[in-house]
């Protein structure tokens, strides 16, 4: 396989780990690299639902796509797949840790701290173990590890405060990693998406700026992995909202979005 540099993601066949592959983005992702890399690839896809994994396994070809049904939050059912993976297709080229959970949440009612503990197990806990666990194979040869986290964690937003900070733990655990494995030969990529049709989202209540499909945010998602940079938000539309989020004083934030538009309160969906 060939080693994932910058200059060679759009290039040959490659080893690729996907999370949260059975919908919404993950899904599109894994098909946009079987179109990219086609005949030779072996996209690895996890995810919960078998019989939905098992669709977009057949949706690949004619690249190969290797299936593994686990819950992210589930360590061992993670460290068994990446180790069956490594063990019959070799190292990973490409790993996408894409599993994300979202559900609404209010920071002063003392029931949503369950949700918050799932949403952070999810979100941050698996998001790093599912880039850990594949390092020990990829260290020396070469590849690229990135994580999916979201505008949700440039700021934190009213009614979404257990998904905004568990964006922006990722966001910050992905920083770390990036600057510990400087020089490793492997690169770390952030990734942070705007909003995507996907069946997380429709679960919002209000009008999402700058939608994107799941097929159109994959094909930008993978040019964001392939540009070398280290961190992208996409569109770039929604790049230009965070820089403007980011500029604003705590005071003016707080005045902004106290009456802002909310996610209704739920358990975490998929």
């Amino acid at each position: 396989m060939i080693s994932a540099a910058p200059d060679t993601l759009n290039a040959g066949p490659m080893n690729i780990f996907i999370t949260g592959a059975s919908s919404g983005l993950g899904a599109a992702l894994a098909r946009h690299y079987a179109r990219l890399h086609g005949a030779g690839a072996v996209i690895g896809i996890a995810g919960r639902d078998a019989a939905r994994l098992a669709g977009v396994a057949d949706s690949l070809r004619p690249a190969r796509g290797a299936c593994y049904v686990f819950d992210i939050r589930d360590r061992a059912g993670l460290q068994a797949a990446a180790a069956d993976y490594v063990a019959r297709h070799g190292a990973p080229d490409l790993v996408i840790a894409n599993a994300g959970i979202s559900a609404g949440t209010r920071c002063d009612e003392g029931d949503d701290l369950d949700v918050l503990a799932d949403i952070f197990d999810a979100n941050v806990h698996g998001l790093a173990a599912t880039l850990q666990v594949f390092i020990p194979a990829m260290r020396g040869r070469g590849g690229v590890l990135a994580g999916i986290a979201s505008v949700a964690g440039i700021r934190g937003f009213p009614g979404s405060g257990a998904y905004s900070a568990s964006k922006a733990a990722a966001i910050n655990w992905l920083e770390a990693l990036r600057a510990e494995l400087r020089g490793s030969g492997l690169r770390v990529v952030t990734v942070c998406p705007g909003y995507i049709d996907t069946p997380m989202t429709r679960q919002n209540g209000f009008t999402m700026p700058f939608l994107m499909s799941a097929e159109d945010g994959a094909a930008r998602v993978a040019r964001a992995i392939a540009s070398g940079r280290s961190m992208v938000v996409v569109p770039w539309q929604m790049q230009a909202v965070s820089w403007a989020l980011r500029l604003l004083p705590p005071w003016l934030f707080d005045r902004a979005f106290a009456r802002a538009p909310r996610k209704p309160r739920r358990k975490p969906g998929p």
